[in-house]
């Protein structure tokens, strides 16, 4: 799981004990609410395994799934927004390690975090209510993810993790930069999103990475 910079962190911590997860992944963490969520009841195990990172690429890099939070009012992601109960059947029966992605409560998810995702899911609520509080949020979540542990989907094949996603990203990235194509700001956003709708084994990744690197070197010799 990987919040970012909740201010009850206390209750995140929590949710992650109470439905048997021992994996908390922190994000620019807010300094204040960590000192004061350590002392909190059934907080203090779970808080003190946590890792911290600066970046959410950091925190997903060894994550072959990433799937991230959003209310019903999402800004434009061009990314197909499931409920939480139609998608957990394949979070369940994802191979290897997959990161619940949860925003703050007042600004949730940027369109940069989105970009780490392969999908994203969302909790009905009512209309009126746009968003919940963070601490539910996980524990729904959670919750759900364990009510049917034995109703898994046909295996799927492993995916690349997100870490070597990136590195294909950034290639891409350089690629399209000496095209003279990459020149809005949202590009990257576009290649890893478009990179994780491709679902590529780690091998399949490799392969991709080496033909980047291939036309760069040539793009590299024709310029000099």
């Amino acid at each position: 799981m990987t919040p970012r910079n909740p201010l009850n962190i206390g209750a995140v911590a929590r949710a992650v004990s109470n439905f048997g997860f021992e994996s908390l992944r922190l994000v620019d963490p807010y300094r204040v609410a960590m000192d004061e969520a350590r002392s909190a009841p059934g907080a203090g195990a779970i808080l003190a395994a946590a890792r911290e990172f600066a970046t959410v690429a950091e925190a997903v890099a060894d994550c072959g799934l990433v799937v991230g939070t959003a209310s019903m009012d999402l800004r434009e992601s061009r990314m197909p927004l499931d409920r939480l109960e139609d998608a957990a059947p394949f979070i369940r029966g994802t191979p290897g390690d997959v990161a619940l992605l949860f925003g703050s409560e007042k600004y949730g998810l940027s369109n940069d975090d989105i970009s780490f995702c392969h999908r994203l899911v969302r909790i009905p609520t009512r209309p009126e209510h746009g968003s919940m509080n963070l601490g539910q949020a996980v524990a729904v979540c959670l919750y759900e993810l364990i009510r049917e542990p034995g109703s898994f989907p046909p295996a799927i094949r492993r995916q690349a993790p997100a870490e070597q996603l990136d590195r294909l990203a950034d290639g891409w990235h350089a690629v399209l930069t000496q095209a003279e194509y990459a020149q809005m700001p949202t590009t990257m956003h576009k290649i890893r999103r478009l990179l994780r709708r491709l679902q590529l084994s780690p091998k399949d990744a490799q392969a991709v990475q080496g033909m980047v690197r291939q036309v760069l070197w040539k793009l590299g010799s024709k310029l000099s």
